[in-house]
């Protein structure tokens, strides 16, 4: 036995027990289930065996999707020895044998395939030792993350990688994926069909996670088959995947304002409450649901801004839970106002035509004349007060001279702004009356 283990160290007796995830394996690409827009016969991986070039990659995607399992079936595709490291575990000094053993290979005519599993764990410094070893081909690297490679990978490694997004898996792959592991325990499971479902569900789209639960509930010596009710008592759902300050965050703040924004209450609460049950800090989502009353809903509903401060005020008194409930009033309440952003892009197009005009001064009539050398400049002459005026307006210029008037609020027509637009046209209309006078 010591003789096996000395050749070759990775190898494992067939009598010591292996967890069904590991016997389960896929041996070859094709046996892999789901992600058919990366392994497909069109898709990139497909193409670029069908091609014999494969480039450094970069898999991006949620735990238990296959990333490892694809790196290693990719290395037997191409004939290149697999190495597999993790970021979180490995040092400089380790990156530094990897490579020399690496070199030590291609001498021999022998590539080498290097998975680096959390690869966004590494600092830049870490990422840059990559560049020379894969520009002059010692190693084809392949790396993993569940992080956004955008935010957490070099720009320098992302250039000489292809980014290849992995998807959390579907019902109907995680079914696949249990008949297979009936298959090799050789028995089905003792569940009906909607606790089946529920057993699926509970995986939130983690294969390996399935594999487990199946494992667990395999185990049970039950008779005849247990409903959902049966199976909750047993088995404890696992936490939903939610990083507040990661991917999820961002995605799922993202779903909400934008079932805000198309007026679907159901949706935004529905995305209020799965960032909630992960532990999203509720004082954040006061703030980013009193963010979408100003610049969605604007004046088209000003009472909108109120019901979110008042929202986020009975929070601070109430606390969890009970202030929660106040949050989904104040987003039940936006998800059904009336929509613009016509405040939103009005302060937008000042802020361009503030830059682009400079240092511009305003018209003197518009300006107060304190002194008198003020006065003899011209300050404050011909200024109309337009509380005197016919209809309280008169018409004067307020911009600086030489600045062509822009239009920058466009109200529309909804809600309160549907009374701002023609509160805005008969402005309109006096000006130019007084413009032809």
């Amino acid at each position: 036995m010591a003789d096996l283990f000395d050749k070759n160290p990775d190898a494992i007796p067939d009598s010591a027990p292996r967890p069904l995830a590991d016997r389960l394996r896929p041996r070859k690409l094709s046996d892999v289930i789901g992600q058919p827009q990366v392994l497909g016969p069109e898709a990139p991986l497909g193409v670029m065996l069908a091609s014999g070039s494969l480039s450094s990659l970069v898999f991006w995607g949620p735990p238990g999707v296959g990333k490892t399992t694809i790196a290693r079936l990719l290395a037997d595709e191409t004939d290149l020895h697999f190495v597999q490291i993790s970021a979180i575990f490995s040092g400089v000094a380790e990156l530094k044998k990897v490579f020399e053993e690496a070199r030590h290979r291609r001498a021999n005519g022998q590539g080498t395939l290097l998975f680096v599993d959390e690869i966004h764990r590494f600092n830049k410094a870490q990422q840059d030792s990559f560049l020379p070893h894969m520009e002059d081909g010692t190693i084809l690297l392949v790396g993993a993350t569940t992080e956004n490679p955008s935010f957490e990978l070099n720009a320098a490694l992302l250039s000489r990688s292809q980014v290849l997004v992995l998807e959390r898996l579907g019902l109907a792959d995680l079914e696949r994926l249990a008949q297979r592991a009936e298959a090799e325990l050789d028995r089905a499971l003792p569940l009906d069909g909607p606790a089946r479902e529920a057993l699926l569900e509970m995986a939130d789209g983690d294969g390996r996670a399935l594999l487990n639960l199946i494992e667990q509930v395999a185990a049970w010596k039950v008779d005849g088959k247990l409903d959902t009710q049966g199976l909750g008592v047993r088995l404890m759902r696992r936490a939903a995947k939610y990083d507040k300050s990661g991917d999820e965050h961002f995605n799922l703040i993202s779903a909400l304002h934008k079932s805000v924004r198309g007026s679907d209450p159901d949706a935004a609460l529905y995305w209020l409450a799965r960032m909630l049950t992960g532990g999203e800090d509720p004082r954040y989502l006061a703030r980013r649901i009193t963010r979408m009353a100003i610049e969605d809903i604007g004046l088209a509903d000003p009472q909108a801004q109120n019901v979110c401060l008042h929202a986020w005020e009975i929070y601070e008194r109430l606390g969890s839970p009970e202030g929660e409930l106040a949050l989904a009033q104040a987003v039940t309440y936006l998800a059904l106002a009336p929509k613009s952003n016509a405040v939103y892009g009005a302060y937008k197009a000042a802020m361009r035509e503030a830059k682009k005009t400079g240092s511009a001064p305003p018209p003197k009539h518009i300006l107060n004349a304190p002194t008198g050398l003020m006065k003899d400049q011209g300050y404050g002459e011909g200024y109309a007060y337009d509380h005197d005026a016919e209809d309280g307006f008169s018409g004067q210029n307020y911009f600086p001279e030489g600045v062509k008037r822009p239009v920058l609020y466009q109200p529309v027509e909804r809600g309160f702004e549907r009374e701002l637009k023609k509160r805005l046209d008969y402005f309109a209309r006096l000006r130019a009356r007084r413009d032809s006078d």
